[in-house]
């Protein structure tokens, strides 16, 4: 078996072994979802920052720096940047003060039950989209040792990483994710100084090799709304925020994380650049990373570095499926045994949630093997349906009296509706705002329909 592969498949079982072992403390659905709410500083910060880092910002953004250039990077990392840096500094104190467990549970809380399950069948297809992007790079990252094809590599990653979520949950992402968020900086930094070293860093050329994006340049505005408004809105940060042993600490962990984002994601846009002016064309974007790394790199850093791209993917993807099965258990199957009289207990909470991961680990693996570019299917994951969440969180947080059932319903539907429509029909070219825009609307418009349905918690 190739050497290199052999290191990674190691890595991985290494990953899986501490999933089962941390798996022990898992006793409740809390333990599961939110790590029983006891995430410590150094254990919350790099939750945040490893599950943030995937593969978009490892392979994604430095593909798309090689191809197209600074201007086609904006939303990554600088705009993910930002959105991490305002969820901390605005939301996160106040969102871990009302002892939620998912971010529809406040909408539970503000506007009842119905917009409670509607909101989260809104937001899974988010999530699942995110979850497809890290199964592909997966698949790329194992495919680049030369010893498998992309589809066999594609599968392996995604049953991986399948039974690595279900058995482990947050506790376990936890713990792993802070063993790889060191090895994801050392192994961005190893390349970084390595590729310096030998003067790859000598000249940059600003627009990559020129290539134009495939749906033509984007207005700077709506490139950085969307990953600051999804960043904000995302399942997948808020339980990281939850996770946290206090509020200070979960926005501490927001803003941390979003400075390690920053300064280690500013690397492979750099590398991109830089690998335009000096290596020219002929490198596969979404190979570029690695096809550096192997001309670059003695064996053992080399290693390292896929262990890096291992653990970037691994902390993104175990984050969305988790998320995904906590909206479709906690806040869709759960309410609705309840309301059939049943009473379910932490174990068959626990249950429904695992099954939940399994059945979106295997959409998401279909979808990886049905797409064109992870880039895009972060951007979607982003823009589909979290402008009218954000509109929905605003309201819920601080304006306690403003809107019902009736303006939560008419944000969510106009959200999804106005981004499909712009993006996908009309090709507008600024889909994410006019979203955010119309969602925002229709919430006002719709307030004289009615009350809050639910009083607001302090």
């Amino acid at each position: 078996m190739n050497v290199v592969l052999l290191a990674v498949l190691l890595y991985i079982v290494l990953q899986l072994a501490v999933a089962f072992f941390v798996s022990r403390r898992v006793v409740s659905e809390s333990d599961y979802l939110l790590a029983g709410r006891r995430l410590g500083p150094w254990l919350a910060t790099f939750g945040v920052f490893a599950t943030w880092f995937g593969a978009e910002t490892c392979i994604g953004a430095a593909g798309e720096a090689y191809r197209s250039g600074l201007l086609a990077v904006a939303s990554d990392p600088f705009g993910y940047s930002l959105g991490l840096a305002c969820a901390g500094l605005f939301f996160a104190a106040t969102l871990w003060r009302r002892g939620l467990v998912t971010l529809a549970d406040l909408f539970r809380q503000r506007y009842g039950g119905g917009v409670e399950r509607f909101a989260a069948v809104v937001m899974i297809p988010g999530s699942l989209l995110w979850a497809a992007a890290q199964v592909r790079a997966f698949g790329e990252v194992l495919a680049s040792t030369g010893a498998l094809g992309v589809f066999a590599a594609t599968t392996i990653a995604a049953v991986v990483v399948v039974v690595y979520t279900a058995v482990g949950g947050m506790w376990a992402d936890s713990w792993t994710d802070l063993v790889q968020g060191i090895v994801l900086i050392a192994g961005v930094a190893a390349i970084g100084l390595v590729f310096a070293h030998d003067g790859g860093f000598a000249q940059f050329s600003v627009h990559g090799l020129g290539e134009p994006l495939e749906d033509g340049p984007r207005p700077l505005l709506e490139t950085l709304a969307v990953p600051i408004f999804g960043t904000i809105a995302a399942q997948e940060l808020v339980a990281r925020l939850l996770a946290a042993r206090s509020p200070q600490l979960a926005r501490g962990a927001a803003v941390g994380g979003a400075l390690l984002y920053l300064a280690v994601g500013i690397v492979p846009v750099l590398l991109g650049l830089a690998a335009a002016a000096s290596v020219g064309p002929g490198i596969e974007p979404e190979q570029l990373l690695s096809t550096l790394a192997q001309q670059h790199l003695p064996m053992p850093l080399y290693i390292v570095f896929l262990g890096a791209l291992v653990s970037a993917i691994l902390s993104t993807l175990s984050g969305s499926l988790l998320v995904a099965g906590s909206l479709a258990a906690h806040n869709v199957v759960s309410p609705l045994v309840q309301r059939a009289g049943h009473v379910m207990s932490e174990r068959a909470k626990l249950r429904w949630n695992r099954v939940a991961v399994v059945l979106f680990g295997v959409i998401a693996y279909a979808l990886a093997l049905g797409s064109d570019s992870m880039y895009e299917l972060v951007e979607e994951a982003s823009g589909l349906g979290s402008s009218g969440i954000f509109v929905m969180m605003v309201a819920a947080l601080w304006l306690p009296r403003l809107g019902g059932v009736a303006s939560a319903v008419a944000a969510l539907v106009l959200s999804v509706g106005v981004y499909v429509l712009g993006e996908h029909v009309l090709g507008w070219s600024y889909p994410y705002v006019a979203s955010l825009l119309a969602a925002a609307a229709g919430y006002l418009i719709c307030v004289p329909l009615g009350r809050p349905a639910v009083a607001a918690r302090a």
